[in-house]
């Protein structure tokens, strides 16, 4: 399994920005993001089922980021809006058999840098 993330960059508060992950997951396991500030631990940000598209996010980003996947092209995304200071992390997408909320993933991607500038 490799899964190849892209769409970091720089943004201003209260701005939007999307990230990409495509690969080759497995069909019936969860896809989603994790999120790993300077000198904080990696965190669970949002998550989706690949088959029937259930999501699940964290706290933290509920209202203001949307997970969905595109199957064709076994793509998923994470669509960021009201970016805040405290978004600013190293973004990785991945990928495990269970709920990327409950579980360690089985498969990581490289991160991707969202930096949220005030």
């Amino acid at each position: 399994v490799q899964l190849q993330a892209s769409g970091g960059g720089l943004v201003q508060a209260g701005g939007s920005l999307r990230l990409s992950c495509s690969g080759s997951g497995r069909t019936n396991w969860h896809m989603g993001w994790f999120r790993q500030a300077p000198g904080k631990e990696r965190l669970f940000v949002a998550g989706i089922t690949w088959n029937l598209g259930t999501t699940y996010y964290a706290d933290s980003v509920k209202g203001r980021f949307t997970i969905s996947r595109d199957k064709g092209k076994r793509t998923v995304y994470l669509q960021m809006s009201s970016l805040k200071p405290e978004d600013t992390a190293i973004y990785y997408c991945a990928t495990g058999p269970l709920s990327l909320s409950e579980s360690r993933p089985a498969y990581w991607g490289q991160g991707t840098l969202v930096t949220v500038s005030s």
